[in-house]
């Protein structure tokens, strides 16, 4: 734990806990990005995915799964599901070195779309072949 985290501490006295688990808990994001914005997060302070124990995995995985279901079935058509690591931009209200899933309710033309949607296309680019090439041999099997 750690005595200066929002995760560790505040989040969870704001009674914003949707589901208590035995390694995460669920709970509604403050600020949000959007209603419905979910946060999964492990009890325990950790801030990547590769510190979490495969116990605490499983139950983070569960946990995406059960609430991407709720989010489809009861708020929206679809669901994004994100996860930062960003060691090099300082906490602040919206940015926490403590591992988390954001879980987004999405349709067509919601507040999100309209704003990220025209600048995101011209964004995304063809894979150059020179690329591919360099990120097989960095980060292909090493087999």
């Amino acid at each position: 734990m750690n005595k200066d985290c929002p995760f560790c501490g505040s989040a969870r006295e704001e009674q914003r806990t949707l589901k208590e688990g035995k390694y995460m808990h669920v709970i509604l994001s403050n600020p949000r990005l959007m209603p419905g914005h979910l946060l999964v997060i492990p009890k325990r302070h950790v801030t990547r995915l590769s510190e979490m124990t495969k116990e605490e995995r499983n139950e983070l995985l569960d946990l995406l799964i059960e609430f991407e279901e709720k989010i489809l079935s009861k708020l929206s058509a679809g669901c994004d599901i994100r996860q930062n690591y960003k060691p090099y931009v300082s906490d602040s209200r919206t940015s926490i070195k403590h591992f988390h899933f954001h879980l987004y309710p999405r349709n067509l033309n919601d507040e999100l779309h309209q704003a990220t949607d025209p600048v995101q296309k011209p964004l995304y680019q063809d894979l150059p072949e020179e690329e591919k090439e360099r990120l097989f041999k960095l980060l292909g099997d090493d087999e």
